[in-house]
């Protein structure tokens, strides 16, 4: 049997992880009172009772320029990190997300024989299947939030295991519209159009002039169509408001900072942008259109090294594994496409209920009590080792 106070060191790479780690850290505790719990943390770990040695904040960075200016400092984090492992030798090393920083370090470390688990799995699903190889050498455990990543890295003799995912336990199977609305502040009668144009100053960039020129296209036919944006940033903001003023002076959007789940719970329809936004929507049952731009260098890069293995690339569609919600991705990104898709789910009753119908059967798929399940399957790992 497992020492009644194994150890556990938890590498969580940005918030969402962060979520994920103290959840765990907690269905943990629960079987090991007596646990100790220490590495890179988030506030949300910290309160669970996880040790810090780094802030999160260290491995959250976004955009390649970024990352190669932070390598030389990434390394020594990481060879801190392996060195304070391989001295206190835990029951198991945790790395959730963060792949570029965390196989590394796993791989280094289950060769130093301790069990290693990956929580969330790389899209290696998606693009760089090759990615595979170094997972294997890497983990004696993957946990996976979707199904249909079991059912892949199992084809790689990779030991995986589906746990769900902790969002679809916490957010309602039924959400209320009508309250979410009133919490906005916002009209509880006239027809509701959400735009998400993305959370970073790239997506909205791309984006918001053809959200905009969608919107104003869609109040031409639907005069008494209001929209309602939440901005992620300040920045995300500034960008859409600048946006507005050049290309849809004459529409009223209302701007809301934050709250997008409550945005997505308001809204009947939701042009959003292809990204997690996309689960978020589907876990509040609101029908949706995707859109997605690439930059063009980025784009003619996919196409040229085929690096996109999915036929489907929002989550919703993945889930379903069919066309379940419309995707109008690079040049299908326009006004006389988006329009007519979102109008669609505006005045048809049948065509919204074919998306929200199963978006309530992926969401039961998908409550399965996460936490518990991935405490369990650790659990179940280390004990099995002694």
């Amino acid at each position: 049997m497992v020492d009644a106070q194994p150890r556990f060191f938890i590498v969580a790479g940005e918030q969402s992880g962060d979520v994920l780690g103290a959840g765990l850290i907690r269905a943990l505790r629960q079987r090991y009172p007596g646990a100790r719990f220490e590495g890179v943390t988030g506030p949300l770990m910290r309160e669970a009772g996880c040790e810090t040695l780094a802030d999160i904040e260290a491995l959250s960075l976004f955009g390649i320029s970024e990352v190669i200016g932070q390598i030389p400092r990434l390394l020594r984090l990481r060879r801190r990190l392996f060195e304070h492992v391989v001295a206190t030798r835990p029951d198991a090393f945790i790395g959730i997300d963060a792949p570029a920083f965390n196989t590394g370090l796993e791989m280094r470390v289950r060769q130093r024989g301790i069990a290693t688990v990956h929580y969330v799995c790389p899209t290696a699903w998606a693009w760089r299947q090759g990615r595979t190889k170094s997972i294997r050498k890497a983990v004696d455990l993957l946990l996976a939030i979707f199904p249909f990543e079991e059912a892949f890295f199992r084809r790689f003799d990779i030991p995986v295991t589906f746990v769900g995912h902790p969002l679809a336990n916490e957010l309602p199977l039924h959400p209320d519209s009508t309250s979410a609305r009133r919490a906005l502040e916002l009209d509880t009668d006239a027809p509701l159009l959400g735009l998400l144009p993305g959370s970073r100053r790239s997506e909205v960039s791309r984006l918001g002039p053809v959200f905009i020129e969608t919107a104003r296209w869609l109040q031409a036919r639907h005069p008494q169509l209001r929209f309602v944006a939440p901005m992620a940033t300040p920045a995300v903001r500034e960008l859409f408001e600048a946006q507005i003023a050049e290309t849809g002076a004459d529409l009223d959007i209302r701007l809301i900072d934050g709250r997008s789940r409550e945005v997505m719970r308001a809204a009947d329809v939701l042009l959003l942008a292809s990204g997690t936004a996309t689960l978020e929507a589907l876990l509040a049952k609101t029908p949706m259109v995707v859109a997605y731009k690439l930059s063009a260098m980025n784009y003619a890069i996919a196409r040229v090294f085929n690096l996109i293995k999915t036929e489907h690339v929002s989550m919703p569609n993945l889930l379903a594994q069919r066309a379940l919600v419309p995707e109008c991705l690079q040049q299908q990104a326009r006004v006389s496409v988006l329009g007519p898709e979102v109008e669609r789910l505006l005045e048809s009753g049948p065509a919204r209920a074919a998306q929200t119908d199963a978006f309530d059967a992926i969401h039961q798929q998908l409550a399965c009590d996460a936490d518990e399940r991935a405490a369990n399957a650790v659990a179940a790992l280390i004990e099995a080792r002694r």
